[in-house]
């Protein structure tokens, strides 16, 4: 199974310091090894806006994890913003700023994989989120929490 990591997922793992929680990181970077854990350019676009903390060093070490959108990505694209209701994923903020969005880039990358998308948003009635639309193109979602049970890590 391939997991695409949302931005949250990233800086949800934030307490999870090294030094407290090296069985967690060394699971993580075998799942990365091994091909289970992908992500997106937009995802590292959105974190390095962010703090600077362990979680965005280790993601700089990392890059190769974070792709570029490939053509069955970005062809993606268009069906999901074929829905009107799903082209409010891009904030008017974020248009006017052209501040990065990875939502879109990441769903498509799950669906181009045939992947499960990895975020801790939760549905919300009449907002489009990566729940939501997941959901519509029946793409597996889950959080971080059901990832880590998935993969069946305990600690």
């Amino acid at each position: 199974m391939i997991y695409v990591f949302d931005t949250n997922t990233f800086s949800e793992m934030s307490p999870l310091l090294p030094d407290v929680f090296p069985a967690f990181w060394v699971r993580f970077e075998a799942a990365v090894a091994a091909g289970e854990i992908t992500s997106t350019r937009e995802v590292l676009r959105e974190l390095s806006d962010g703090a600077n903390n362990h979680v965005l060093d280790w993601c700089n070490r990392n890059r190769t994890i974070f792709a570029t959108p490939n053509d069955a990505e970005t062809s993606f694209l268009p069906r999901i913003f074929a829905v009107p209701h799903f082209q409010q994923i891009i904030s008017e903020k974020a248009r006017l700023r052209g501040t990065p969005v990875a939502d879109p880039f990441i769903i498509a990358r799950a669906h181009a994989l045939g992947g499960t998308v990895v975020t801790e948003e939760s549905p919300r009635p009449n907002k489009p989120n990566i729940p939501a639309i997941c959901q519509h193109f029946n793409i597996p979602c889950m959080k971080l929490g059901d990832f880590m049970r998935a993969m069946r890590w305990t600690f």
